[in-house]
């Protein structure tokens, strides 16, 4: 059983989420305001403005950073260099490896791409271990 912790401002993490849930049946949470973390995880987060981390991610990261496994991110390819940088600024700042970049609420192969590393990479890596960052 895996535990997906996500941020989602418009829903697009949301339904991605949502899409992982009914075919995984995964725990999937959304980030709460003092939200306290037991199990080990992944996090899901969106990018806010021109590539930034959103400040609802930054606080969930401050106490739960330890039970994190990996982290993924929403982006719109119209942002360019800032597609989904989010991730990879949480994964460079909080040395958590770098699952996935998708765009939006992301299209069924994103999904699946998704459920495939969840599944397959994370299993005995150490927490910081690279194996996991090749999203960029």
């Amino acid at each position: 059983m895996e535990w997906i912790y996500y941020d989602s401002k418009t829903g697009n993490v949301a339904r991605f989420m949502q899409k992982v849930a009914e075919l995984t049946g995964w725990t999937v949470q959304k980030i709460q305001p003092d939200m306290e973390v037991q199990h080990e995880g992944h996090l899901v987060t969106f990018t806010t403005r021109f590539g930034e981390v959103p400040e609802t991610t930054r606080d969930f990261l401050q106490s739960a950073r330890n039970y994190l496994l990996s982290v993924s991110s929403s982006g719109n390819r119209n942002w360019g260099k800032n597609f989904a940088l989010a991730g990879e600024k949480v994964a460079a700042e909080y040395g958590i490896p770098l699952a996935l970049k998708f765009e939006l609420s992301g299209t069924n192969e994103d999904v699946n791409e998704f459920i495939a590393i969840i599944k397959g990479k994370h299993y005995g890596n150490k927490r910081r271990s690279k194996e996991l960052d090749f999203a960029q």
